[in-house]
């Protein structure tokens, strides 16, 4: 063999065996057990027909475990995933700790400045783009129009906790197994107190003062948790304790809730093949009451690559696709658009044919109505609706939200769960050096 043939061989073995290992090329991706999560695994033949040398692996988890998860990894820099699904809260502080990788050099056709201004905003650290949203969210109330049509009643587009109260009481039918309202109750951070706290801010109530005093001995919360487990106890399901997002959504789909207020994302699922009173639902904003903050939350469900991946660039692509205009197209064509992934993008709702979807300008309306930097009717030292954004909040959110389960069950009262609350609270915060 002349010596040029076997360089020229030699060569196509090398390119050969640099594409095989491009094409071995795998990602592991860390994500929540919701139903756009699970669509998005469905659709995945279109981005393995673009970028045949990537491959995806899945780690799908429940929220509360998801979390858990990822923060001791990348906490760690453990490395064990490449893509990390987060939220509003984790984004500025690991962004800050140099633990995420910017996205400032995603491609053009990407459209950063397409994001709708609320949720981006709340992913930039510096300038820097930490994590691209697969969707944004807001809460509002999801009811039954049949049902409050037969309670003689109408639910007001902007309702008050009493107009809440009111219909719960009109629609509850324990003989037919409808409870009037379904809320969340399981223990968690981002499970019943992203609920809890969001509503106690219509309430008046906060976390802290200005000085970072705890503030669950004051009125104001004590007039929210007595009012929610009344609610609760009254015209809410058995069991309520155990339920968050998915087993919620679940009783509302079978047609065992009068109303839900909840994620504005679950708006298609309500409306689904899967709800049972698909045809029945109506939508209106979280109630307040009338002292200026309404009882809802802003959140963003988003991709993040951890500085610890080492297949950024692959991890990239992924995130890039999975966050796209041309991602919504996807789901457009492929189950409606009612089921695309709502509250990213500026031209989603400038699209005529997403304006025809029934509950897309309540969801923005929502998303637009929630403040991160002035959540409360009192001054605040943080930033967060429904979340306060400090590294300790994922524990402290975690011990009050077990708390506040543990009175929805009956096992205590509300007095003394909030006295336990403002004693494990102030414990933490002297520990951390916020207060004396």
């Amino acid at each position: 063999m002349n010596i040029s043939l076997r360089a020229l061989l030699g060569a196509t073995v090398s390119f050969t065996l640099a594409g095989a290992a491009l094409a071995e090329t795998t990602i592991t991706v860390a994500t929540v057990n919701n139903g756009d999560m699970i669509r998005m695994q469905g659709l995945m033949d279109d981005f393995y027909a673009k970028h045949p040398d990537i491959k995806v692996e899945w780690v799908t988890l429940e929220e509360n475990v998801l979390r858990q998860n990822v923060t001791t990894d990348i906490a760690t820099g453990g490395g064990q995933y490449d893509v990390l699904t987060i939220g509003t809260y984790e984004v500025p502080i690991w962004g800050k700790q140099g633990w995420l990788t910017s996205l400032n050099d995603l491609p053009a056709e990407y459209d950063v400045d397409d994001l709708l201004p609320a949720i981006r905003g709340g992913l930039t650290v510096d300038g820097n783009l930490y994590a691209a949203p697969f969707y944004g969210e807001s809460s509002m109330v999801m009811y039954r129009k049949d049902l409050m049509e037969a309670a003689g009643l109408t639910m007001p587009d902007a309702p008050t906790w009493a107009d809440i109260e009111k219909a719960a009481a009109a629609m509850t039918n324990r003989d037919a197994d409808i409870n009037g309202v379904c809320l969340r109750g399981k223990a968690g951070w981002g499970e019943n107190m992203a609920f809890l706290t969001a509503m106690s801010n219509s309430f008046g109530a906060r976390w802290f003062d200005e000085n970072w005093n705890p503030q669950f001995d004051q009125p104001e919360w004590k007039a929210t948790l007595d009012f929610y487990l009344n609610l609760m106890n009254n015209y809410g399901p058995a069991g309520a304790s155990n339920n968050g997002f998915n087993e919620n959504l679940t009783l509302f789909n079978q047609g065992k809730c009068g109303m839900w207020i909840d994620a504005t994302v679950a708006a298609s699922f309500v409306t689904g093949k899967d709800s049972t009173v698909a045809d029945k639902v109506g939508f209106a904003l979280a109630p307040d009451n009338g002292l200026g903050k309404r009882g809802n939350w802003l959140w963003a469900w988003s991709l993040a690559i951890p500085s610890s991946s080492d297949a950024p660039d692959a991890a990239k692509t992924f995130v890039n696709w999975a966050t796209s205009k041309g991602y919504l197209e996807l789901v457009a064509s492929k189950e409606g658009w009612a089921n695309v992934p709502p509250g990213t993008r500026t031209s989603l709702y400038e699209n005529p044919e997403y304006q025809k979807v029934p509950f897309a300008k309540m969801t923005l309306d929502s998303i637009n109505s929630a403040d991160p930097n002035a959540p409360t009717v009192k001054p605040v030292p943080y930033v967060g609706v429904q979340f306060v954004a400090i590294p300790e909040f994922q524990g402290l959110g975690t011990t009050v939200g077990e708390i506040f389960s543990a009175a929805l069950a009956g096992q205590k009262t509300a007095d003394e769960a909030l006295a336990e609350a403002q004693t494990a609270v102030a414990d933490e915060m002297k520990a951390a050096g916020y207060i004396q």
